[in-house]
């Protein structure tokens, strides 16, 4: 669905503002000067204490920098698809697809970078591809004729037809890394017809540098992988999302197992995702792909492992990102189409190429399904505007145990009468917690380097604003008020929590309503003006198909 985004925005530019002149600088080759750059100090999940802490004071909503021109100032601003790694010179770096308010990237090359040594302050460096790839036409028509079509008639020349989508950007050793990129090809993902006409399959593609803060440094290492069909050669479909092509080439999730193996996950709507093993030297798949076409071909173009819809094409799933920790594989998944709905759902696996599961032990890879739990969901806290379309994540960790969720999240629709407020991308970085049952659970509010001094008992007394991350398509999950009192009773507005005991943990730091186990740790409250240092919780319903999300605010 990611289409849906150029759309909107390819219209929002025309009105909201004018991107840039010709005469504005090109950073395309090199690295911007950031005269709000600073030091900052390596992430440790907040050092220092409470009472030396600076919350940041950068906006959310960036429209008033929104400009390319001011690219300096964007910090998290224009955020989509994130991928984030940390490279050896101590910064994380974080690449996205090709988006932005009002469309002030057209123009200014591919993949943009940012980094950062704290995940809070962030620079931004500009594009890691200056132009489109030279490979691309000749690898389009290269499949066409070997389909007995003639060359293609789209206009390679013309570089806003084409979608630059979601980069998965990985630490293959000291001196290098690789991104796997996708290119969303003019019609390939045509809703009611395929033909002759427009055959041109999604195309992936890899680069590699030494040295990521140089930008300029990417080498483009070529084609890697392309759509795959299980119909043949035919391609005449005149069925709604019929989809002459199986496997959708976009979302690469790239990973280094613990025994050296290379591995790419991909895939998105079209018919769930595969799994391929790639060659560590050279980072291409192991095993030679043939033709895009044909049952003889398919398993050279991956394993399938994971569905949402079992043999529908119509997923409303896409964006996997596959981790590795402790004994397990997790996949996290976006679900839902990306401009409001988006949520997030995670399984695991023993094995990379599944069968992979949830944590009610539902197998996605063999019978499809909603998958929980749920790990993030459009949600709102007391009388903020609140978040949606978060999802589509990178998962990474410090190399120090603590591991870290990154997405975009958007403004609601007609926030402020603003009719292109859904258009405002912010990234959203926030801590995950692994439950004593060893599952992934991500915090509510955005990680700020809250310094973690010990939590007292005391300091839970009082107000909190709970939410029940339910599933609800479109809508957001909205807050309820409750109060943990002296006596360690809770008074809620809430059927959830009314009339229960709660005890406190300050080992493990879980705070117990009931039977329900709830995470705690310092963020900062974003919603509160000026912002401040709180605690916060997540945890799980009994039948685990509620994300219980909370702050306190008194």
């Amino acid at each position: 669905m990611k289409k849906l985004v150029f759309l909107s925005l390819a219209f929002l530019s025309a009105i909201t503002f004018v991107s840039c002149s010709s005469s504005d600088p090109e950073t395309t080759g090199g690295s911007t000067t950031n005269t709000d750059k600073k030091d900052t100090e390596d992430t440790d999940s907040g050092s220092g204490s409470l009472a030396d802490y600076t919350a940041p004071t950068y906006v959310d909503d960036y429209t008033s920098m929104a400009e390319w021109t001011k690219r300096s100032k964007w910090n998290l601003a224009n955020v989509h698809d994130p991928s984030v790694m940390l490279a050896d010179d101590g910064y994380y770096y974080m690449y996205q697809t090709d988006a932005s308010y009002g469309n002030a990237h057209t123009g200014k090359g591919h993949f943009f970078c940012r980094r950062s040594k704290n995940l809070v302050d962030w620079e931004f460096l500009g594009a890691t591809m200056k132009k489109q790839p030279t490979w691309l036409k000749d690898k389009v028509n290269e499949i066409r004729k070997s389909m007995g079509l003639s060359e293609s008639t789209v206009d390679f020349t013309d570089d806003t037809q084409f979608g630059y989508w979601a980069p998965c950007v990985r630490k293959v050793s000291s001196n290098l890394y690789r991104m796997y990129y996708s290119i969303n090809m003019p019609s390939a993902d045509d809703k009611s017809t395929s033909t002759a006409a427009n055959i041109c399959p999604n195309m992936m593609g890899m680069m590699e540098t030494s040295t990521p803060s140089d930008v300029s440094s990417w080498v483009d290492k070529g084609f890697v992988i392309s759509q795959y069909s299980d119909q043949n050669l035919n391609y005449n479909n005149k069925s709604i999302w019929g989809g002459y092509y199986k496997y959708n080439v976009i979302d690469p999730s790239f990973i280094i197992t613990p025994s050296g193996e290379h591995w790419l996950i991909y895939g998105s709507w079209h018919s769930g995702f595969a799994a391929v093993q790639l060659d560590p030297s050279t980072g291409m798949p192991k095993t030679a792909l043939g033709n895009p076409w044909g049952t003889d071909n398919e398993a050279s173009y991956g394993k399938f492992i994971y569905s949402r819809l079992m043999n529908n094409r119509w997923q409303g799933s896409e964006g996997p990102e596959v981790v590795y920790h402790d004994g397990y594989y997790y996949m996290f998944v976006a679900y839902d189409e990306l401009s409001v709905a988006y949520n997030t759902r995670v399984v695991r696996s023993k094995n990379i190429d599944g069968p992979y599961t949830d944590i009610l032990g539902t197998n996605l890879t063999t019978n499809g399904g909603e998958a929980y739990p749920i790990v993030t969901h459009p949600y709102k806290f007391g009388s903020d505007h609140g978040w949606v379309g978060i999802s589509h994540c990178a998962v990474f960790d410090d190399g120090k145990g603590n591991w870290y969720y990154a997405s975009q999240q958007r403004y609601p629709e007609n926030y402020n009468s603003n009719p292109y407020s859904n258009a405002i991308m912010m990234g959203g970085v926030r801590s995950i917690v692994w439950t004593q049952e060893g599952w992934p659970l991500v915090l509510p509010e955005r990680y700020a380097a809250v310094p973690q001094d010990k939590i007292t008992e005391s300091e839970l007394l009082g107000d909190w604003e709970h939410i029940n991350l339910v599933y609800s398509y479109k809508k957001q999950d909205v807050s309820v008020n409750i109060s943990l009192e002296s006596n360690h009773t809770v008074s809620s507005s809430s059927a959830w929590s009314a009339g229960l005991t709660w005890s406190f943990n300050a080992t493990s730091n879980i705070l117990t309503i009931g039977s329900i186990k709830l995470y705690l740790k310092r963020e900062l409250d974003w919603e509160a003006s000026p912002r401040k240092a709180t605690i916060v919780y997540v945890g799980l319903s009994a039948d685990k198909k509620t994300t219980y999300w909370g702050k306190k605010v008194e």
